[in-house]
């Protein structure tokens, strides 16, 4: 039987996770086109994104309260910490850039977070951080503390920058299609749930039972739809104006 790993830690080489991976692979890439400088990832997650981002910087700090299993060694410019945040144990004003994708939401004292942020910042440095559009889940997510909405996250991030730049992570007619598919799985599971469970308990209580039905329900639809699931490309998704439709949003802050 194959290891099921949390439906948070996204693979590049499980088939059924790639409607997901795609677009998170994405924002590496958009990120890769700002970076320079000392840049610092917070969420290594899977790893997948160090050799899209460490080519772009002089030197990359990735740091996550796991350490992932690297299937080769890291860059040369690109090393590894272990840290749990807030608070990020490094000096005032180390980075020129910050990148965080797919963790804010798991943070509880998520304002610390984003003042830790822009305390290792220098003047005129960027933060750029993707998390889920809150209106497009499907249900609720019990791994995540809180997910946003397009306002409240630039509310957020105005706490503590002096400028944010709001764009959204959208996908073509492939992407809603898969999605569509996804929505009624998820429909026919969350129908017994007649007591709304799913917001009433404690989210510790729910998250295995929500990642094994989450991951059977992605592996449920790549067999049945294969050629659907796996076509799905990086090119299927953009990042541009907020929609009502966005998958994530992909914000720019600036210090």
């Amino acid at each position: 039987m194959a290891k099921i790993h949390t439906a948070e830690r996204v693979s590049a080489r499980d088939a059924s996770d790639n409607f997901v991976f795609q677009r998170s692979i994405l924002a590496y890439y958009k990120a890769a086109e700002l970076v320079s400088g000392d840049v610092l990832e917070i969420g290594t997650g899977m790893g997948y994104g160090v050799d899209v981002i460490a080519p772009a910087a002089k030197s990359f700090t990735t740091i996550d309260k796991c350490r992932p299993e690297f299937e080769k060694p890291l860059p040369e410019n690109t090393s590894f910490r272990q840290m749990v945040v807030p608070p990020i144990d490094f000096a005032d004003e180390s980075f020129d850039y910050v990148v965080s994708f797919q963790v804010i939401e798991h943070i509880e004292r998520d304002s610390d977070f984003v003042k830790e942020v822009c305390r290792v910042l220098r003047p005129g440095g960027k933060f750029i951080v993707s998390t889920p559009n809150a209106p497009m889940s499907l249900t609720r997510n019990p791994w995540h503390v809180r997910e946003y909405r397009s306002e409240e996250l630039k509310n957020l991030l105005l706490g503590s920058f002096s400028s944010v730049e709001c764009m959204g992570v959208d996908g073509n007619e492939r992407v809603m299609e898969y999605y569509e598919q996804n929505r009624r799985g998820v429909e026919r599971i969350t129908r017994f749930d007649i007591f709304d469970f799913q917001h009433r308990l404690p989210r510790w209580v729910l998250q295995i039972p929500y990642d094994l039905l989450n991951r059977l329900n992605r592996r449920r639809l790549l067999a049945q739809n294969e050629g659907l699931t796996t076509s799905i490309r990086m090119e299927d998704y953009n990042i541009g104006p907020i929609t009502d439709h966005s998958f994530d949003l992909y914000y720019i802050a600036t210090k």
